[in-house]
């Protein structure tokens, strides 16, 4: 099981990821959006802002997100360190439930490009 510093590092490196990206991805990415990524199981959440093609950790929480944020992300943390580490295709995980991702209609359009 995923610590909570092995999700976070995570979490920097995807960060790091969409920062570097190019064309479409780095399109999707520059939105400005409450962002929170609750790791089902440690029971914590991280929250922070998606902005400027970045992902900026704020605050890290017990349990479920207190707020609703504009872009929701829940997994268990061994699932964020496969796709970042590239070994769990976001998309198949999405399909199969084993990540939930919750936003706006248009925010899921344009956020497309990333899965």
């Amino acid at each position: 099981m995923a610590t909570m510093a092995e999700c976070r590092s995570a979490l920097d490196r995807l960060s790091d990821n969409l920062a570097g990206a190019d064309g479409d991805v780095r399109s999707a990415a520059a939105l400005d959006r409450s962002l929170s990524c609750h790791i089902k199981d440690l029971d914590i959440t991280f929250t922070g802002r998606l902005t400027d093609g970045r992902i900026q950790v704020l605050d890290t929480v017990d349990g479920p997100p207190r707020e609703k944020a504009e872009i929701r992300l829940a997994m268990t943390g061994d699932d964020l360190v496969a796709m970042v580490d590239g070994e769990l295709n976001f998309a198949r995980a999405w399909g199969s439930g084993r990540v939930r991702l919750e936003a706006g209609f248009r925010d899921l359009l344009r956020l497309r490009s990333l899965l």
